[in-house]
């Protein structure tokens, strides 16, 4: 939800090979979706159908310790607030520029955006601000980008809120500083995605107390919220060739267990979660990353999917609707996609996590000519649109350079 990973959903995992270079072009949070494309998900069945009890760390335990799971995933969410969150999403390079903190003040000020979410610790696994979280001293895990107390201070004073982003599992700098807590291959070595960066283990929570260390630290600086993006188990590169050690419980697990852990380290702190657009579409954990729609909203206060019209194939089927080309037809892709969210969530009882997609903001020319479109004010209000119509009313844009359609935000009264 930063950036990011820049890639298409295409038919089938082998085409990805055709396009390495894409990956870190958008986000997670602004992340892809799928390599692969799916069939339109089948209606979700009732809770006690579907969801059998996820089993997560003692409470009394420290995830350092891999205690055997024996808490049943809790439902209880820290409260949200009244904010309906109309954002941006801002680099720690920008918010660093106090002329670019100016900018995006008055844009505020000016317009409906109320809001924007800003790196924490983004894909290079970097503190974007000088942390006293004792790992990220002792591996020097930050880069002097910009000094939160001052940046968020500037946007409270207008009354703009502001989100924190952390990359979660996707952090080739503590992953190369402690091998031992990185996905490894069944040959031994560090395994890398399709960008040739290594990632953090999700299976093994010794990493855990981290990631929740570094959304403690800044949620005491002042952000008002912590958005988790690529809270998942990687989705390109040689994946067949992964040893995660222990495989015994299902991928999805897994991540629900982490965000339940961070849930009760963090209380009062509002949570938010990103994952891929193609989730709300396919059924259970279809893309092997550890996102099934049904679970992964229980125990955070709001879910971001990333649903960019360019990150679906070519034919997608999306809500019964099938897109020859989704980039040429943003309204329709959003809106189907959020349908198909609501009406799976709808069956799952004491679900609570607002959905509040990712949306595009991005020329995807990588499609080939006629597969896509110049996006600009247009394709961003349609998109606004189509969240509206689902009944939804937050929404975020993601563009990896900060350079938005600002036209296109309604001007304020």
């Amino acid at each position: 939800m930063r950036r990011t990973l820049s890639r298409v959903f295409v038919a089938a995992a082998a085409a990805l090979a055709l396009f390495p270079s894409l990956l870190s072009a958008c986000t997670d949070g602004g992340g892809p979706s799928s390599a692969a494309q799916t069939p339109a998900a089948s209606p979700a069945q009732s809770v006690n159908e579907t969801l059998k009890p996820v089993q997560s760390a003692d409470s009394g335990s420290e995830p350092g310790s891999n205690p055997e799971p024996s808490v049943q995933l809790p439902a209880a969410k820290a409260p949200g607030n009244n904010v309906k969150v109309k954002a941006l999403y801002l680099t720690g390079w920008t918010v660093g520029s106090a002329e670019k903190v100016r900018h995006y003040v008055e844009l505020a000020n000016s317009t409906e955006i109320n809001s924007y979410v800003i790196d924490i610790k983004d894909e290079s696994g970097l503190v974007a601000y000088e942390s006293s979280v004792p790992l990220a001293k002792e591996i020097k895990g930050w880069d002097a980008r910009y000094e939160p107390e001052k940046v968020i201070g500037a946007f409270h004073d207008s009354g703009i809120r502001v989100i924190g982003r952390i990359v979660c599992f996707k952090d080739p700098y503590l992953s190369i500083k402690k091998p031992e807590l990185a996905i490894k291959t069944t040959g031994g070595g560090l395994f890398r995605d399709g960008n040739m960066k290594a990632w953090l283990n999700p299976r093994n929570r010794d990493s855990w107390p981290y990631l929740v260390a570094l959304a403690r630290e800044a949620a005491e600086k002042g952000f008002d919220e912590i958005q988790f993006d690529y809270v998942r188990f990687p989705s390109d590169g040689d994946t067949k060739a992964i040893d995660y050690g222990d495989e015994s419980r299902p991928k999805y697990e897994v991540i629900d267990e982490f965000l339940a852990y961070a849930r009760r380290e963090l209380p009062g702190v509002v949570l938010s979660a990103d994952i891929f657009g193609i989730v709300c579409v396919s059924p259970a954990d279809t893309e092997d990353i550890g996102q099934n729609l049904e679970y992964i909203g229980r125990s955070v206060d709001y879910i971001s999917p990333m649903v960019y019209p360019s990150h679906y194939a070519l034919g997608q089927i999306v809500n019964d609707v099938k897109f020859l080309r989704p980039d040429l037809e943003p309204y329709g892709v959003v809106f189907n996609t959020l349908m198909k969210a609501k009406e799976r969530i709808s069956k799952v009882e004491g679900y609570g996590a607002v959905v509040r997609p990712y949306l595009q903001d991005f020329t995807a020319s990588w499609l080939g000519k006629g597969n896509y479109q110049s996006y600009g004010a247009e394709q961003v209000r349609l998109q606004i649109k189509a969240v509206y119509d689902a009944g939804y009313d937050e929404w975020i844009f993601w563009n990896a350079g900060n350079d938005y359609s600002e036209s296109a935000f309604a001007k304020k009264k």
